[in-house]
């Protein structure tokens, strides 16, 4: 019998582990999760924004905040299934985040992937950064450009008329690899950017308004 070779076990352990994927939503609770909702330091008896029902990870969209991972993550590809419950409105993934409400009291410093109905894809700098390709076309005159508030923090996407009519399920996949992002919503790609000013941090989901549904939330390494 021929002795396994210890370099080609080593070589398809690494391989096995850099495809490794997890599920960050177990369809039960929301453990690997915390909050931070402004609200509810200011009254204990707010609503929760962010629960499970019926399998499904549900941000009411009120009161305003964020559900962020407990966990840092970098080189990462990140599939999310969502859909407006109601009304469609206003939701995002933030990816590299790191000091909570630094934006508005509000936002934790990171990069935000739009959900926003009719702008999934759009990048929002969020006290950090990232270049895309025609940028002042996509995010309007270079002196307004910044990082803050009261600046131009948008960069549209590729393109609109990637997301599927109300109720149905919509896809969101997030590729994070060293300093470069790209999005791809239902199987187009809607957005790419590099020389992001962050690589790996947490990740967040909004409640900005409106009821979104989660039923996928998986990552896998790079």
């Amino acid at each position: 019998m021929r002795t396994p070779n210890p370099i080609l076990i080593l070589f398809i352990a690494v391989l096995s582990a850099c495809n490794q994927s997890q599920d960050l939503f177990n369809g039960r609770n929301l453990s690997g999760w915390h909050m931070d909702v402004p609200a509810i330091d200011e009254n204990p008896e707010a609503p929760v924004p962010f629960l499970v029902r019926d399998g499904l990870l549900v941000s009411l969209g009120e009161p305003r905040g964020h559900l962020i991972s407990d966990a840092e993550y970098s080189d990462y590809k990140l599939d999310v299934e969502y859909r407006f419950a109601g009304e469609p409105g206003n939701c995002g993934v933030l990816i590299h985040a790191s000091t909570p409400r630094a934006l508005y009291n509000m936002f934790p410093q990171s990069l935000e992937v739009q959900m926003q109905h009719g702008d999934a894809g759009d990048f929002w700098c969020i006290v950090e950064d990232i270049t895309v390709p025609d940028m002042e076309s996509r995010r309007g005159p270079k002196e307004n450009w910044g990082i803050t508030e009261g600046k131009e923090r948008r960069i549209k996407n590729l393109t609109d008329g990637s997301e599927k009519p109300l109720g149905e399920w919509n896809q969101m996949t997030i590729e994070c690899k060293a300093d470069s992002v790209r999005v791809w919503v239902n199987g187009d790609l809607v957005n790419a950017g590099y020389n992001c000013t962050a690589q790996k941090g947490k990740l967040a989901l909004q409640a900005e308004g409106a009821e979104v549904e989660f039923r996928k939330v998986t990552l896998t390494n790079l």
